[in-house]
């Protein structure tokens, strides 16, 4: 599949996105001892950026829902940068924490949003490849703006990557502005009434299982830094060689996703589930040697991401009536999952668990993950009998 521009320009607003949304792992030591804070509580930088998204995706998908799609997206891009900046000049921890809530509004509603116009790009067997390369801008961003941004505030401080992701954010507006067709159709009809989509069991079932995957992820890469520090044995370089290694890992997922949702994305999210888990299970034991620990998060970047597309398809699909207000709230069911799987990581470090354990809430959760997965499945095998 081409890389049109429109679409290009869709995954550099995303690159900028993934970069601050993940960047902030590979810099928690250092935010944590200029902040004069715990690892646990800087940890939670993370969830107060995912509860923004929570909060922000409902809010602004009402607020946005009958407003043009490229001038929307260029709003949300605007309000990106500020909070970036707010970012940059934070003078202490709440501050931040703030500033970090106000740059996650935007992040729901662009996903959200930017997914629909991706897949109203292309022929209807390729919508799902449409929307992972709109999202290849968060893998990329993994392997280029999480440890260009990591080194950057290691090398500058770490206010200095908040200021250079900003600068993403001021390209990624240029891009839209210049690329992103106008002629998007508008929603129309009542958004309030549109909310009843949620009472379908398949669109209730796949917000579910897309928090259920982002929380098992999140518990544990939440606090990868600290692991490939303390339990691995990596300098500060080699945490960011690895962050690197590992946004790779992401991008192949994404490719993967995509194709594997448009054969039969059923079966790709049960598959999915099922390789994380045990990928999970396998960190366990590889963290403690580098060369193991390097080729596992190789593999866990794969098969973590590749769930992404596959998920945003399914909702999509099963709420036909609306859209892009069900790809948005999909977007803050994942982030659900991101704020609880970086609490759940902190409450099980604070109770004791230790680092190199960590990944065994990742497990447990996966196979919640599995289960569901199940049943949704079963779930849309039988609606053609029911309706006969």
């Amino acid at each position: 599949m081409s890389l049109p521009l429109p679409l290009l320009a869709l995954a550099a607003g995303a690159f900028g996105i993934g970069t601050t949304e993940f960047v902030i792992m590979g810099l928690l030591p250092q935010v944590a001892a200029d902040l004069g804070v715990t690892i646990p509580e800087a940890g939670l930088l993370v969830t107060g950026y995912a509860v923004g998204v929570v909060v922000g995706a409902p809010l602004l998908a009402i607020l946005t829902a009958r407003l043009p799609r490229k001038g929307t997206l260029l709003g949300l891009m605007a309000l990106f940068v500020a909070g970036n900046l707010f970012c940059a000049i934070a003078p202490g921890y709440w501050s931040l924490l703030a500033a970090r809530v106000l740059t996650a509004f935007a992040h729901a509603a662009y996903f959200g949003i930017g997914a629909v116009v991706a897949a109203s790009l292309v022929p209807a067997d390729r919508r799902a490849q449409a929307m992972a390369l709109m999202f290849m801008g968060l893998t990329v961003a993994n392997i280029l703006g999480v440890p260009g941004g990591t080194a950057l505030g290691q090398a500058f401080g770490w206010r200095a990557t908040f200021v250079a992701v900003a600068a993403i954010g001021v390209v990624a507006f240029a891009g839209v502005a210049l690329f992103v067709p106008r002629a998007l159709k508008t929603p129309e009809g009542d958004v309030l009434k549109e909310f009843r989509v949620l009472r379908d069991p398949q669109v209730l079932l796949g917000m579910t299982m897309s928090a259920v995957s982002a929380a098992a992820f999140f518990c544990t890469f939440t606090y990868v830094s600290p692991i490939l520090r303390e339990v691995t044995g990596l300098s500060e370089e080699a945490v960011t060689a690895a962050l690197f290694l590992y946004g790779f890992g992401l991008t192949a997922g994404n490719w993967i996703g995509g194709r594997i949702a448009d054969w039969d994305v059923h079966r790709a999210i049960m598959g999915v589930f099922t390789a994380v888990g045990l990928t999970m299970a396998v960190f366990l034991f590889t963290a403690h040697s580098v060369p193991l620990a390097y080729a596992t998060l190789f593999v866990w970047g794969i098969v973590s991401f590749a769930a992404v597309a596959p998920l945003q398809m399914l909702v999509v699909d099963s709420a036909r009536a609306a859209p892009n207000l069900a790809s948005t709230l999909n977007q803050g069911a994942f982030n659900v999952g991101c704020a609880s799987g970086a609490w759940f990581g902190a409450l099980a470090l604070d109770g004791g668990l230790g680092l190199d354990r960590l990944p065994l809430v990742g497990v447990a959760l996966t196979a919640v993950g599995l289960a569901l997965s199940v049943a949704t499945w079963r779930s849309a095998r039988a609606e053609p009998v029911a309706a006969e």
